[in-house]
């Protein structure tokens, strides 16, 4: 499966980091194109100093790490594009030129499923797409959930609970399933 990646769910850390961290794991293919890592960068500057520079760096990563999710510019396809906001149509644009299968965003309003459905494409929740590639596979998806978990414990310095650390990520869904099926009740937290 391939799915773009829209600005606004790699903003934040914990959702990037599953996101780029189950492509990693093969679980599907992401696409993005440099405006949509450029929107990205530019968001994070309302974080505080040295925000922006970093997410530059972490898009140099991927750049490096996924060398075939970038898409470059379909200048001809998106103008052709109708959209609720025209600043979104470089996503649909991407999306179609990269032949992916989804709009991963939270932007349901600006991607509505019937012009998405017209290009082949659906457009999927982070909270979804992830549920359904924990449910595909529980194991590799898991063993990301684990390094992310573990991730956010080192940088916290101390235990954090997995079900409050993906409910903070806005993935309810995705936190009630992996939690529910831990084999102890003290790691769901």
């Amino acid at each position: 499966m391939r799915a773009v990646l829209d600005a606004c769910v790699l903003f934040p850390p914990v959702l990037r980091d599953l996101l780029l961290g189950m492509a990693e794991a093969g679980l599907y293919e992401p696409r993005w194109s440099e405006r949509i890592l450029e929107e990205w960068a530019r968001a994070t500057v309302k974080l505080g100093p040295g925000a922006e520079a970093q997410s530059r760096g972490t898009a140099a990563v991927m750049r490096a790490v996924f060398p075939r999710a970038m898409q470059a510019a379909a200048p001809g396809i998106e103008a052709r594009l109708v959209l609720p906001d025209d600043n979104d149509r470089h996503v649909l644009a991407v999306a179609v030129a990269s032949h992916a299968d989804a709009i991963v965003t939270f932007n349901a309003q600006d991607f509505p499923r019937h012009v998405l459905a017209a290009e082949g494409l659906a457009r999927r929740d982070p909270d979804g797409f992830l549920w359904e590639l924990w449910s595909g596979d529980p194991a590799r998806a898991g063993a990301v959930i684990a390094r992310v978990h573990a991730r956010a414990e080192e940088m916290a310095g101390g235990p954090v609970s997995l079900k409050a650390l993906l409910k903070r990520a806005s993935l309810p869904r995705l936190a009630k399933a992996v939690t529910a099926n831990l084999a102890t009740p003290d790691q769901a937290g």
